[in-house]
C-alpha cells in the first residue's frame, strides 16, 4: 500500500497550478473545504491508474488506502451552530466523515468530476436528506436514517442476508439529550424536528446481522461496502462506522477512523472484519450498504 503522506508531498508541488485555478473558479466552496492537497493527490493517482474504469466500490478501496495515518478529529461538520452548511475536511476525519469523503471522492472520480467544487455537490448530495441543506435537521444525523435516504436516492443498496434480522432498537438520543449538541442548544426550536424525523426512523423497517451471524456472511462482503456497528446503546441505531476493505488475499478487513486511544487515525484494522467489528460488548450486530454506479 503506498504511503499516503509521501504520495500526496510529491503530488502537491506538480498539482499547484491546476488546484489555484480550481480554487479560483470556486470560491464559495473555499470556505467550507479543507484538504485541497488531498483530494488532488487521490485525483492525480485516479488518473494515473484509470481509477474511473474500476467499479465504484473498488475505486473506493483505493481512496481509503490512501486516507489511512489521516489524523482523528471528531466533529468537524458541527463547527457552525447557528448556520447549517455543508463542510468538509480531508485532513481530520471521524468514522462518518471519513465513509462520506470516500464516497464523495469516489462519485466525484466516476462522474469525471476533479474539483473541491464537484467533490462538494457529491458529499452535499448524500449528506443531506434529499441531497438539499436547509437547516440543522436536513443533515442525516442517524446512520441507518442516511443509510435510507440514500438508497432512495441511488447512491447505495442497503444489503439483506438469509441470517438479516428485524432490527428493533429505537432512536432518541438527539431529542432526548439536546444538550449534547451545540446546534439543539442554540436552537431549541429545531428539536421537534429532530424528534419527528426519529418516529419517522422508529416506524421505519429495518434489519441488521446479528453478531453471532456476521462470520457467516463476511464472505459475500465486497470492498467499498459501508458498514454501520449496531449498539445496545439505549436510544442510538449506530455507534461507529466504517468501510470494508479485502486483501491480496481476499480477507476483508474493517477500514475505519478510530477514535480508539492506541489509533487515533484512519486504519485498516487486522482481519477477518467479523473480529474487529465485534471487540465491544455493546456491539449487538451490523449493517451493510453497497455504493451504487453514479
Amino acid at each position: 500500500m503506498q504511503s499516503r503522506r509521501h504520495f500526496i508531498a510529491s503530488a502537491i508541488s506538480t498539482m499547484y497550478c491546476i488546484a489555484h485555478g480550481q480554487w479560483q473558479a470556486a470560491a464559495a466552496v473555499r470556505k467550507s473545504f479543507s484538504g485541497e492537497g488531498v483530494l488532488n493527490a487521490v485525483y492525480s493517482l485516479s488518473l494515473q491508474h484509470k481509477w474511473r474504469n474500476l467499479p465504484i466500490g473498488e475505486v473506493m478501496g483505493k481512496i481509503a488506502e490512501q486516507l489511512v495515518n489521516t489524523p482523528y478529529v471528531a466533529s468537524t461538520p458541527d463547527r457552525d451552530i447557528n448556520e447549517e452548511y455543508c463542510t468538509a475536511d480531508l485532513t481530520a476525519l471521524d468514522c462518518v466523515t471519513f465513509f462520506e469523503s470516500t464516497l464523495g471522492l469516489a462519485r466525484m472520480i466516476k462522474k469525471g468530476g476533479s474539483s473541491p467544487d464537484e467533490f462538494m455537490q457529491q458529499l452535499t448530495y448524500t449528506r443531506y436528506r434529499g441531497g438539499k441543506v436547509t437547516d440543522y435537521t436536513s443533515r442525516l444525523h442517524y446512520t441507518s436514517d442516511w443509510f435510507s435516504d440514500n438508497e432512495k436516492k441511488g447512491v447505495v443498496k442497503i444489503l439483506t442476508f438469509p441470517q438479516s434480522k428485524p432490527f428493533a432498537q429505537h432512536v432518541n438520543f438527539m431529542s432526548s439529550h439536546p444538550q449534547s449538541y451545540g446546534q439543539l442548544k442554540a436552537h431549541p426550536e429545531l428539536i421537534k424536528k429532530i424528534k419527528k424525523q426519529e418516529e419517522a426512523i422508529n416506524h421505519r423497517p429495518l434489519t441488521f446481522v446479528p453478531r453471532a451471524d456476521l462470520a457467516a456472511i463476511e464472505g459475500l462482503l465486497k470492498t467499498g461496502d459501508i458498514v454501520g456497528i449496531c449498539t445496545s446503546m439505549e436510544g442510538i441505531d449506530i455507534s461507529h462506522t466504517g468501510l470494508v476493505l479485502r486483501d491480496e488475499e481476499g480477507v476483508p478487513h474493517f477500514v475505519d477512523a478510530s477514535s480508539a486511544k492506541r489509533n487515533m487515525k484512519v486504519v485498516i484494522e487486522p482481519g477477518p472484519i467479523s473480529k474487529s467489528i465485534t471487540r465491544s460488548q455493546m456491539t449487538i450486530g451490523a449493517m451493510f450498504a453497497r455504493p451504487l454506479e453514479p
